[in-house]
């Protein structure tokens, strides 16, 4: 059984057309950050420098863990 907190790359069968990619408005407009597309039960991530490439695919839970752990200083940034 898959933990949670999987990331793989996107399956063949995640239809991708209509996605639609947000990126951070801290970005600046420049094309040097990631992009995140929500796909219901998971969320994609994908380059913006090279879009072509396959994006990788997160779970929910993976998602919310990662941005509570960023949210809370625990990754990228300095714990006292």
């Amino acid at each position: 059984m898959a933990a949670p907190h999987d990331v793989t790359t996107t399956p063949h069968d995640v239809d991708l057309t209509h996605a639609r990619w947000r990126k951070s408005s801290y970005s600046g407009g420049a094309n040097d950050c990631v992009e995140v597309a929500d796909l219901g039960e998971h969320a994609a991530v994908r380059d913006s420098k090279d879009i072509g490439r396959r994006p990788l695919l997160f779970s929910k839970a993976a998602t919310r863990a990662l941005v509570t752990r960023i949210a809370s200083g625990a990754i990228g940034g300095h714990r006292s």
